[in-house]
């Protein structure tokens, strides 16, 4: 009889190629470090390669090491919308449901989700997890999330979408900076380096330079910031200007300081909220009533 390799090597392996540490990737297992190595040695005893190249510092995922990552990846997802169809037969408005979205929604949206969900459906408990775009896209395949909140567009391979509404883009000076401004305001107007943005790692910046036409490199500042809330402090403190989302401003990210909004030059200026799931998951039903419930919200 053929062997086959556990659900929990596969999750060993993808754990250790995410983290590229063993004692962390032990952490994230809630394993031993000896009993995840143990398992990724059988695992590669069963497969008949070595998928790891190992020394005392380092560990490189050999050629065939990475495929079978992106294979298990498959599997551990298939598993997950397997264990979902218990969940369907009870209703789609029903059991877990994890949830991910990005740092520059979540504080701005989520917990007016949570409420509309326990009012409307309380029978369905969302299991929520704020990380970046790659990250949550990475748990997505891998099968830990079900559904995801993300800025669009993204690059989201074969996952499934729904566009659930727009967020305008701001630009917030200074009101000192802002009396010396013409408007309507141009980049030209703007000194060098006078634009911050957020680490690249958030997708807010490249959504941000996109929709607001900012073609000059050297209008933008090279200090990235790791929070929305650190750019509008530096804003206010004068040291140049920034692109705010309207939910962010809504939701009084500059309340009580001395800002300034204004439309940015160009086109009208905005990002896309969708949500994304995996196309195999069975809780189709479930995903596009959240989408309707987020769109009421936006």
């Amino acid at each position: 009889m053929n062997k086959f390799p556990s659900l929990k090597q596969l999750h060993y392996l993808v754990t250790l190629y995410e983290t590229r540490h063993f004692g962390e990737a032990a952490k994230q297992c809630f394993v031993s470090q000896s009993t995840l190595s143990s398992g990724i040695q059988n695992l590669e005893d069963l497969i008949g390669s070595q998928l790891i190249e190992r020394d005392n510092k380092t560990l490189v995922f050999s050629a065939i090491g990475v495929d079978v990552v992106c294979r298990s990846r498959e599997i551990l997802a298939r598993s997950q919308d397997l264990m979902e169809l218990t969940q369907v037969s009870e209703g789609p408005m029903h059991g877990k449901l994890r949830v991910g979205c990005i740092p520059t929604i979540a504080p701005f949206l989520l917990c007016d989700l949570v409420q509309a969900v326990n009012q409307r459906f309380p029978e369905l408990d969302l299991l929520l997890r704020e990380d970046t775009t790659a990250n949550l896209l990475m748990a997505l395949k891998s099968g830990e999330m079900d559904v995801l909140i993300l800025a669009m567009p993204v690059e989201i391979g074969s996952m499934q979408s729904r566009i659930v509404g727009k967020d305008a883009f701001k630009m917030v000076l200074n009101s000192a900076q802002a009396e010396g401004m013409p408007f309507p305001i141009h980049y030209s107007d703007l000194p060098d380096e006078s634009v911050f943005l957020l680490e690249r790692e958030h997708c807010l910046t490249d959504h941000a330079v996109s929709a607001c036409q900012l073609a000059s490199t050297e209008k933008i500042n090279p200090f990235t910031a790791t929070s929305l809330h650190t750019l509008v402090q530096m804003v206010a403190n004068g040291l140049g200007t920034t692109f705010i989302p309207q939910m962010a401003i809504n939701h009084g990210l500059i309340d009580n300081l001395d800002l300034v909004v204004m439309e940015p030059p160009g086109r009208e200026a905005y990002r896309e909220i969708g949500l994304v799931w995996r196309p195999t998951s069975s809780r189709k039903p479930t995903f596009e009533a959240l989408a309707d419930l987020v769109e009421t919200l936006l």
